[in-house]
């Protein structure tokens, strides 16, 4: 006979569910897999609905006449107003728009920001088209619904679904600039899918897909959506993106209840510095790798997206002051800022 400590029972106990098949308590039974497997699937088509019409194909024509590549873009105004990836415009000034419905429209280039991998395009007819509504990024969670809507290898809307992998992550430009705040995703994503919308189960565009590791299965990248709304702003007020250079990369971190409420700070996360120029503004005031920055110009700082928002042109040629959480304890450091 064998004897199990009661405390220490690691037995399963079975239960009949409605249809006589036993199952381990606690565990959800086939029917109710089932169910949970149709809300997803139900959840995907809704968003996939929402979104489809508003994802386009970016065909790019250079001025002497040659056909560029190809790529993805989401309408985000109904007067046309486009957002896609820098890399998929290469510089060009013309675009061709291919919608859903089927009509083919011309198109000029706003506006190109290589250091965030982000392009805006607009459609030169007068006409109305179907929108999708930017999110907020920042409330995104590990483990949350992530839907990629695009044209890979030329299979026009085609639609990938995952999760959100990671967020927070710093990717490379070509420009050479580290992109901050990017969001990781296993929904799969191929050449073709560039500037396309990574979609939460809201229906909300939560990124612009940009980028996937060759060889890597489901490790793939997209630019967050609070980044590309401030490019976006930027852009249409002053046809480029004007920014001040700080010198550091950076990521989102949650900050340590404990200092939190010692320190008095009302926010739960900062920027993270991932890395400094030794020879930029940070370096030269002292900003380390590994500070956390709670603050700029007496502005809460609660995330990487928020530093971009921040060091904007009227920032330029100006000392400002950075709060810093340095080993628990808050420092401030007077940064000299240069136009990037």
């Amino acid at each position: 006979m064998r004897m199990l400590h009661p405390e220490l029972d690691l037995e399963p106990t079975f239960l009949l569910d409605g249809s006589g098949e036993r199952t381990a308590a606690g565990m959800p039974t086939a029917s109710e897999d089932a169910a949970l497997l149709d809300a997803y699937s139900r959840t995907v088509t809704k968003v996939v609905e929402r979104v489809s019409p508003s994802v386009v194909r970016l065909d790019i024509r250079h001025g002497d006449g040659r056909h560029g590549g190809a790529g993805s873009g989401v309408i985000v105004s109904p007067d046309g107003l486009i957002l896609t990836n820098s890399h998929v415009v290469q510089g060009a000034k013309r675009a061709e728009v291919s919608t859903l419905d089927g009509r083919t429209l011309s198109a000029r280039v706003l506006g190109d920001d290589p250091d965030t991998d982000l392009a805006l395009v607009r459609v030169d007819e007068n006409t109305t088209l179907p929108a999708a509504r930017v999110g907020d990024s920042k409330l995104l969670r590990p483990g949350e619904i992530a839907i990629a809507i695009g044209n890979p290898l030329g299979f026009e809307a085609s639609v990938t679904a995952g999760i959100v992998s990671a967020l927070g992550r710093s990717l490379r430009a070509k420009s050479g600039r580290v992109i901050d705040d990017v969001i990781q995703t296993d929904a799969a994503l191929n050449p073709g899918n560039s500037g396309g919308p990574l979609v939460s189960s809201r229906g909300e565009v939560v990124g612009i897909n940009t980028a996937m590791i060759a060889g890597a299965q489901g490790i793939c990248f997209a630019v967050a959506a609070n980044t590309a709304r401030f490019v976006l702003g930027e852009i249409i007020r002053h046809g480029r993106v004007r920014r001040a250079w700080l010198g550091i990369g950076g990521g989102t971190v949650a900050l340590p209840r404990r200092i939190a409420l010692r320190l008095g700070l009302d926010q739960a996360t900062g920027a993270v510095v991932t890395n400094v120029d030794q020879d930029g503004p940070a370096g030269e005031a002292g900003i380390l790798t590994g500070d956390i920055v709670l603050a700029v110009d007496g502005a809460p700082v609660s995330g990487a997206d928020d530093l971009v928002r921040l060091l904007d042109a009227g920032k330029i040629g100006r000392t400002i002051p950075l709060d810093i959480l340095r080993r628990s304890e808050k420092r401030r450091f007077w940064v000299a800022l240069q136009e990037r």
